[in-house]
């Protein structure tokens, strides 16, 4: 079975992933898990714009969230999925849970009802498990990796990624009214107001003990794969490797403002691809 390359939310992605980090991982797959992961990618992109930049109320884009469940539902119990259709042929070739696509809409759904802000420990950690360690545990479907080292891999890789997310793109979210840094570690409580809190000095504290979380994790991850687990591991290396590097470079310039938005130049990418990308 050949996963079809012509639907036009692969082809989507395709185009939009052209030159990032997530493109340079999954090039170093074959042709067939990589248009898998293309697919999956394809889904993910979808509902995280129904969340953040779809038409239409709260309302609207939460019950086009619901299609989206029901159609998952009806490709898993072997009718045509409507608009998840383009997912069949992974769904079908390497089984990922329908749970975790589930999850994904979960996640971008804790957006849409309403924006977080300041996040107890605990609800932050549920959203990176939806967001991006459930991403992490459809991935490692394709990659050929067992499930308990796998979803060990998805855990902590998936949250490593998403909390480097969160400090890459502070505030980006505080213009839409987010901040997702846990609110122990803000030392607050009450109403707070994200844009207000990342014009202090102070907001460098608690970003890098995010950032030492995320370290852990990156840690734990490279853990996991040390043990040579069967599958390719590849892309889930580049991946961390690539991000890793993200997170240093903000750590080393600092989060108070103001700040500069850290990227990877394209000549270190292409040597981590080419280093990763020979490593099984």
């Amino acid at each position: 079975m050949t996963i079809a390359s012509s639907a036009p939310e692969i082809e989507a992605v395709r185009r939009k992933a052209a030159g990032s980090s997530f493109y340079a991982g999954m090039k170093l797959l074959p042709e067939t898990e990589r248009l898998a992961m293309y697919a999956i990618y394809a889904f993910c992109r979808i509902v995280d714009d129904i969340a953040d930049e779809g038409e239409g109320s709260r309302d609207e884009r939460m019950a086009e969230l619901q299609d989206w469940r029901d159609d998952l539902k009806a490709l898993y119990a072997g009718a045509h999925g409507r608009r998840a259709a383009f997912l069949k042929d992974a769904v079908e070739r390497f089984a990922p849970r329908l749970d975790d696509f589930l999850a994904v809409i979960d996640g971008m759904q804790m957006d849409l009802e309403g924006d977080i802000v300041a996040p107890g420990l605990d609800l932050l950690d549920l959203y990176c498990d939806r967001v991006a360690s459930a991403v992490g545990r459809l991935s490692i479907k394709v990659f050929g990796m067992e499930e308990e080292p796998g979803f060990k891999l998805a855990h902590h890789l998936g949250r490593a990624l998403q909390l480097t997310n969160i400090l890459r793109d502070l505030d980006e979210d505080a213009q839409v009214g987010r901040l997702y840094l846990p609110r122990e570690y803000l030392g607050t409580i009450g109403p707070v107001n994200p844009c207000e809190v990342l014009s202090r000095a102070a907001i460098d504290a608690p970003c890098r003990r995010v950032a030492a979380d995320a370290r852990k994790h990156y840690d734990e991850a490279a853990k996991a794969m040390a043990a040579r687990p069967k599958g390719d591991v590849r892309a889930p290396r580049l991946m961390g490797a690539v991000y890793g590097e993200v997170l240093k470079r903000m750590e080393a310039q600092g989060w108070a403002p103001p700040r500069r938005r850290v990227k990877v130049p394209k000549i270190l990418l292409g040597w981590l691809a080419l280093r990763y990308g020979l490593r099984a």
